[in-house]
């Protein structure tokens, strides 16, 4: 097949991957560098809004804490906590609100048992053998001459972690919505601040989408670039 010369056009979707990545990180950094700098009427920090939150749907056995960098802020269901950076954690931007909000919409999600974030987390040990080792049974493949079990072994263990992407996209979209909810719910924003909390959550959304979209298009093209060496 033409694939292997010296052109091989399966590049062009690891090009449309790379764009869609970039596309969606400049989105969520454009949106929370605009967002960061609003402050809500009500003025309570990202580390308040949580406590309300939770508060607000019982649950009491959920830490708050405060972690380093910006835009690490995560929901720990192992110990059960909301990780808040420390530009959320004692921000009172619309940003900060919007992040905290998300988080605990997981909270929300783990208390609850909402089925599609028990099945990300029971992919989550597959994913991580997935992407640590696809590429080196792939590779090690490539170097004993085209080796089709060891690189289907390896397009397989990518296929586990595409999967944990997939299934990560309706978590994540929930957990917005809950977040939303519960933000009007609770008269923490207005109707403007509600708005660009929900431009925010959804330039967030989008770089899961993205990521999801690139492990497609990177597992098409092994697919496809392998399965044509298979043929030859």
């Amino acid at each position: 097949m033409g694939y292997y010369g010296y052109y091989d056009p399966t590049y062009g979707l690891m090009i449309i991957a790379f764009i869609l990545t970039l596309i969606a990180q400049l989105m969520v950094k454009g949106c929370f560098a605009r967002y960061s700098k609003a402050y809500t009427n009500m003025g309570l920090t990202g580390r308040e809004v949580a406590e309300r939150i939770l508060i607000a749907n019982g649950i009491t056995n959920v830490s708050i804490r405060p972690i380093g960098a910006s835009l690490t802020d995560h929901y720990d269901p192992r110990t059960c906590s909301v990780n808040l950076s420390s530009t959320v954690y004692d921000e009172r931007s619309i940003a900060a609100v919007a992040v905290a909000a998300h988080e605990c919409g997981h909270a929300i999600q783990h208390n609850k048992g909402y089925a599609p974030l028990s099945i990300r987390s029971s992919l989550v040990p597959v994913a991580n053998i997935g992407s640590k080792f696809s590429w080196i049974c792939i590779v090690a493949g490539l170097v004993l001459g085209t080796n089709a079990m060891l690189i289907d072994i390896g397009i397989i263990l990518f296929s586990a972690a595409v999967l944990f992407q997939i299934v990560t996209l309706p978590v994540e979209f929930n957990a917005s919505s809950r977040a939303l909810d519960n933000l009007k719910a609770l008269n923490i924003l207005n109707s403007s601040e509600l708005s660009g909390a929900r431009s925010m959550l959804t330039a967030a959304a989008l770089t899961y989408v993205a990521a999801a979209a690139s492990s497609i298009l990177q597992l098409l093209r092994l697919i496809l670039l392998f399965g044509g060496r298979r043929d030859d």
